[in-house]
């Protein structure tokens, strides 16, 4: 009795989230792969038509790879699974604003939308430092959201760099 009582508590906190928040949270799933894997942790997801085509998470460490960052690695996933370079019908869900790297890959492969958590004052190329996506002289635009469970995504890289500078000051 007591577990069916969880599972409608469950249910209705799942039924109280956005479609967006669905999905970040299984990006945000993403970012913890990263974090038990010692990288920094950012998660992202490529859904089309409802489904997961792409998962990815920082791997550079693990791969020893400056390109993959979690929005190129579920890219990559999703374009094989669906068999095309171009995700017209996709949309990528990322835990932090993508770099320029990521975003002229969110363009060239034609994502539809891109929904992300925290904004990244340092690198971000969609709103902060340096506006890749939508840029009038490209031949692609996307629809952004921007913010989705900002909070979480933000606090997790957070507390992973405060790990970080605790592990340089002993």
């Amino acid at each position: 009795m007591h577990r069916s009582r969880l599972t409608a508590e469950a249910k209705m906190v799942f039924s109280a989230m956005t479609p967006d928040e669905v999905w970040m949270e299984e990006a945000l799933r993403q970012a913890q792969r990263a974090l038990e894997a010692g990288e920094v942790p950012v998660g992202a997801i490529v859904v089309c038509h409802g489904q997961i085509a792409g998962r990815g998470f920082n791997r550079n460490l693990l791969d020893n790879d400056p390109s993959a960052h979690a929005e190129m690695v579920a890219l990559r996933q999703a374009a094989r699974s669906l068999g095309n370079h171009r995700l017209l019908e996709c949309e990528m869900y990322a835990t932090l604003e993508p770099c320029p790297m990521c975003a002229g890959a969110l363009m060239h492969a034609r994502v539809r939308r891109l929904v992300y958590g925290a904004d990244d004052p340092k690198a971000g190329a969609v709103h902060s430092v340096l506006p890749v996506l939508n840029y009038p002289a490209l031949n692609h635009s996307m629809q952004v959201e921007r913010g989705v469970l900002a909070g979480r995504c933000g606090e997790l890289l957070q507390a992973f760099f405060r790990g970080r500078r605790a592990e340089q000051k002993s």
